[in-house]
């Protein structure tokens, strides 16, 4: 349903106060200015540096009505109340305004007499600040990211030459990347890739879209390289979302996400922008200290635009340490003013949707904090926990760092009993760095088994029989037998001395 449908049915009904979030507010002014001459309404539009503007007047008529004073324009609505038709007045980016008792007040007065002269006032702001004083009193409307449709035609409108615009599949993939943009952001981006290509391709928008993203300090674009075969083992989680996500599945079921538990450095993060790749879907990173802010609600609002913007994108959304935004409030003994209570809520809200094609994933180190009702079952496909790589699985990790960082894969290993993916990462990357054997680059290695033992074990124990193994298919079991105690010589000297 478009905007100015969703204005129809608000104002038919009489919501005198109408909240509308928008980041496009040329495209949303231009959209009430066409749905009031359809329904035959009177539109007037004041902003700070025009003053009171009514749409289609003549300069001298503009001018005449103009006015700079934000009271002023909330009380001359009423002059343009009729018997038989409504009248609208758009305040833009009014809340930059509501810190005034005198206009707060002038607008809850304004908005409770309208029921009486059908006189209406629309807020366009791109954020919802509402003072408790008016919270009542307004309904809250988005304005939505454009789709495909609009994304197409505004392509048309740019790509006017023969050859400019791809067709087919090729046209799919360039919808595909423009997909959570902005009308603006669009047109930016179809031309950035005209200059640059002499066509519009998906690369130039893809480098816009992340450009954009990382703007919010919330949400980043993944653009890796990552591959399953860069990820030795996890067969079962692997086997799990290839499943899940495979484009032949049953229409009417949608696949709803994963909660990956496991020891630091098991291949969590690696994993979730390797399935973007291998599913040809785009991974978006949310940061959860990016979601809070200073001001009532803003951290809510952060996470709810975060999450428009992945269902217009699509593809995989992945949280890590969602502990840390999740953790909170009753579950930890602390207060937050009702910040965590309300991330839940919005988070938990989102996932029920089954109208959402996005794969949510989220990745912690501990069990501890996350709240019952968020794990529960029929919010996620399934808990897959990561435990300490297998020697079967550190055989096939092995070689793929050895060629990464070019070492010889014939020389001797160290003991790496309990050692992760990342550690073994470390000590290929540590022997290239310092021109060392492995053996001897292992000695600056610390594995988490060692570092964090106690924590990682109560972790193990507490998976047991509760999570899915992201290594075998079937639940996980818990290997008894602790971590080898490995004894380490004290180094002393430069690197090359030994």
């Amino acid at each position: 349903m478009t905007l100015s449908q969703r204005l129809v049915e608000y104002i038919s009904a009489a919501f005198t106060g109408l909240w509308i979030q928008s980041h496009e507010h040329q495209d949303a002014l231009a959209e009430i200015t066409q749905m009031c001459r359809h329904e035959n309404w009177r539109l007037c539009i004041w902003d700070i540096e025009k003053g009171l503007q009514i749409p289609g007047a003549t300069n001298g008529q503009a001018a005449q009505n103009g006015s700079p004073d934000p009271l002023a324009a909330i009380r001359s609505v009423n002059a343009l109340a009729m018997d038989d038709s409504s009248a609208l007045l758009v305040l833009v980016n009014f809340h930059r305004l509501l810190q005034s008792a005198e206009i707060v007040q002038a607008l809850a007065q304004q908005v409770t007499a309208g029921k009486q002269n059908r006189c209406f006032i629309l807020v366009l702001s791109p954020i919802v600040n509402l003072p408790v004083e008016l919270e009542k009193l307004f309904v809250v409307l988005e304005h939505d990211l454009p789709g495909r449709d609009q994304l197409e035609a505004i392509a048309r409108g740019i790509a006017t030459e023969e050859g400019e615009l791809p067709d087919g599949d090729d046209l799919g993939r360039v919808l595909d990347a423009a997909a959570g943009l902005t009308r603006y952001e669009a047109e930016g981006a179809f031309s950035l890739s005209l200059v640059r290509n002499r066509r519009i391709e998906p690369s130039a928008i893809w480098e816009l879209k992340s450009q954009t993203l990382k703007k919010s300090g919330v949400l980043t674009l993944h653009r890796g390289g990552d591959r399953f075969t860069d990820l030795g083992g996890l067969d079962g989680i692997k086997d799990f979302c290839l499943r899940a996500l495979r484009p032949d599945r049953p229409a009417n079921v949608k696949p709803r996400g994963a909660i990956l538990l496991g020891v630091p450095g098991s291949g969590k993060t690696k994993f979730a922008c390797a399935l973007g790749n291998e599913t040809g879907r785009p991974t978006l990173i949310l940061d959860p200290r990016g979601l809070y802010g200073s001001l009532l609600g803003q951290t809510e609002q952060n996470l709810r635009h975060a999450l428009r913007v992945a269902d217009a994108i699509g593809g995989i959304l992945y949280v890590d340490e969602i502990r840390d935004a999740l953790a909170g409030g009753e579950s930890s003994g602390r207060t937050d003013g009702g910040v965590t209570a309300g991330v839940l809520g919005t988070l938990q809200t989102w996932l029920a949707r089954d109208t959402r094609d996005v794969f949510f994933i989220g990745s912690c180190n501990s069990f501890q904090g996350l709240p019952p009702q968020f794990t529960r079952a029929g919010r996620f496909n399934a808990t897959f926990f990561f435990d300490y790589p297998d020697e079967r699985q550190r055989a096939k990790i092995w070689p793929i760092y050895l060629q990464m960082f070019g070492l010889d894969p014939q020389q001797p290993r160290p003991q790496d009993h309990y050692w992760t993916g990342a550690e073994i990462r470390q000590c290929c990357e540590n022997a290239a760095l310092l021109g060392l054997p492995l053996v001897e680059a292992a000695k600056y290695v610390i594995p988490v088994s060692v570092s964090g033992a106690e924590e990682n074990d109560k972790l193990r124990q507490w998976a047991n029989g509760r999570c899915l193994s992201a290594d075998v298919p079937g639940i996980y079991q818990y290997r008894a037998s602790g971590p080898a105690k490995l004894g380490r010589k004290v180094l002393r000297g430069s690197p090359s001395s030994n």
